[in-house]
């Protein structure tokens, strides 16, 4: 009798979890553009923000340069972001404009389309893909893909593509500051045509909703 009322028991089980819902999918967005509102709806109560951005690159190739660049970052509500590096050596210059490209959702549609690429797998991990393309054909770069988190709308991962062949991938990383989800990290890899190389960052010393003037976005 036991082992009958164990079957009868488990076939029970069986019967409810196969009538039970399933996991809920995430849902696809509607728009890419919705996908942007959604990004910079993030951290609502965020007016502004500076940071120092402290950045080692190193060349995987000759002349094997390992230039280290210190700046300032400044965010001002809605869609202002800048990197300010103090001293930037004239072979970096293309560097450090991937820092402020990264950092500025609110700008890509202003001289891109953008449009939903649909849902990949990074790391075992769901991501959200917009494609982005320059509204005014560019002979460099082909496309960009953004990468961005559906459980919290974060930009974990871009990509850019060259006519050349050429790729350069960014990772980031987040941690709270101050109540604020904010990027902590960064991790590059840059194979383009005659530059192979990897650069790592850290931002530090947040000050959050502070006084930014705007001149410091027009001057870059």
């Amino acid at each position: 009798m036991t082992l009958i009322r164990t079957l009868v028991a488990t076939i029970a089980a069986l019967v409810l979890l196969a009538a039970a819902p399933a996991a809920p999918v995430t849902p696809a967005p509607s728009s890419a553009h919705a996908v942007i509102e959604k990004m910079l709806a993030r951290n609502p109560a965020l007016a502004s923000y500076t940071a120092r951005v402290h950045v080692n690159l190193r060349m995987l190739n000759f002349p094997f340069l390992a230039p280290t660049l210190d700046g300032t970052t400044y965010y001002k509500r809605p869609g202002k972001f800048v990197v300010v590096f103090d001293r930037m050596p004239s072979y970096a210059k293309g560097f450090g404009k991937l820092f402020t490209d990264i950092g500025d959702p609110a700008a890509w549609e202003n001289d891109q389309n953008v449009t939903y690429d649909g849902m990949r797998a990074i790391d075992g991990h769901p991501m959200i893909v917009l494609r982005l393309t320059k509204k005014i054909h560019s002979s460099i770069l082909d496309h960009a893909l953004a990468y961005v988190d559906p459980a919290t709308y974060e930009l974990d991962r871009m990509e850019w593509y060259y006519t050349s062949g050429g790729k350069i991938v960014m990772r980031q990383w987040y941690r709270n500051e101050g109540g604020f989800a904010l990027i902590s990290q960064q991790h590059v890899e840059i194979n383009i045509p005659h530059i192979h190389a990897v650069g790592d960052s850290v931002y530090e010393t947040y000050r959050t909703n502070v006084a930014v003037d705007s001149k410091v976005f027009t001057q870059q």
